[in-house]
């Protein structure tokens, strides 16, 4: 008896889910790189740096005076100017002099300065906050020892006030849903694939019956 044959040919609502399973599944991996280097790779980072005990040895402005974008409408841009306020302290952890920034993201913006004051659009409200912070930390911190943190492995000679928590949930839902998103895309292409398949034996099935 000879074998009957049947086409094994996707009907274009099947090419179309099958498409949809691919570009799920594409959308899922290219997700997870990007979430991973954004997000895991600064948690990793965060989790080498250490807290100490910093105490102020000195609050100065060095003179220089540094670049700021302010914004003051959807047409309106322009750059500012700031003085720069440098607070060093000693790192408890490692008895070293070491100079203060607010958070990771001012330490990369601004190497040289302590601290980066919301953009004015005129110099002199940006030198009154720089002035504001300096007293406050003249008078109302001083010599007062105080919790900081440091990376003895990336940048030793810097601290920071505060560092970025990664909240847990925020990390699992970010993994979470592409992750889902891929496995969504990979069960599409199966189950279409499988009711293909199906499809084609009871084919076969009926045409061995009909002969």
């Amino acid at each position: 008896m000879a074998k009957i044959k049947v086409a094994y040919e996707y009907s274009e609502a099947e090419d179309k889910s099958i498409r949809l399973g691919l570009f799920l599944i594409v959308s899922g991996v290219i997700s997870l790189f990007i979430l991973g280097f954004c997000w895991l790779k600064p948690a990793m980072q965060e989790m080498q740096s250490q807290s100490t005990n910093c105490t102020v040895l000195s609050v100065q402005q060095n003179g220089e005076m540094f670049e700021c974008t302010f914004t003051c409408g959807t047409d309106c841009k322009g750059t500012a100017l700031y003085p720069c306020l440098q607070i060093y302290v000693n790192n408890s952890q490692s008895n070293s002099k070491a100079l203060l920034h607010e958070d990771e993201q001012q330490l990369i913006s601004n190497p040289k300065c302590s601290y980066i004051p919301p953009c004015e659009r005129e110099n002199q409200k940006n030198s009154e906050h720089v002035q504001h912070r300096q007293e406050y930390w003249n008078k109302e911190i001083g010599f007062q020892t105080f919790t900081c943190y440091f990376n003895q492995y990336r940048r030793p000679e810097d601290v920071l006030l505060w560092i970025r928590s990664h909240d847990e949930n925020v990390l699992l839902h970010c993994f979470l849903w592409p992750l889902v998103t891929f496995m969504v895309g990979i069960l599409i292409v199966i189950l279409t694939v499988c009711a293909k398949s199906l499809a084609v034996k009871a084919e076969a099935i009926q045409k061995r019956k009909c002969s």
